[in-house]
């Protein structure tokens, strides 16, 4: 199962954590681990190219963290909200392999 914790603070969006596999499929083969994938690695390129903001990224198999600024701005926030809604859309899809916590 993938595990993604969203915090807040003051009603923004501060920091995304993904953990696990979702074991859906074999490996290479895992269109949830895919989705959940896409979703997190655009949200980080996104945060720079789009919001111009240096998020603090890290990333191992399994796993990957995002954590913004202080004061990112209205654009990170976008970016963020955006992802949260794709994250909320799959856990709606696929229940069984994907847990969504929002602090």
């Amino acid at each position: 199962m993938i595990r993604i914790s969203i915090t807040k603070t003051a009603g923004e969006i501060t920091s995304l954590v993904c953990r696990g596999h979702a074991g859906y499929a074999e490996e290479g083969h895992d269109i949830v681990c895919a989705a959940v994938s896409v979703l997190a690695f655009t949200c980080a390129n996104a945060l720079e190219s789009v919001a111009g903001v240096q998020a603090k990224v890290e990333e191992k198999d399994g796993f990957l963290s995002i954590f913004l600024p202080e004061n990112a701005g209205h654009d990170a926030q976008t970016v963020m909200n955006t992802v949260l809604q794709g994250f909320r859309d799959l856990c709606d899809a696929y229940p069984k392999y994907l847990q969504l916590k929002e602090n």
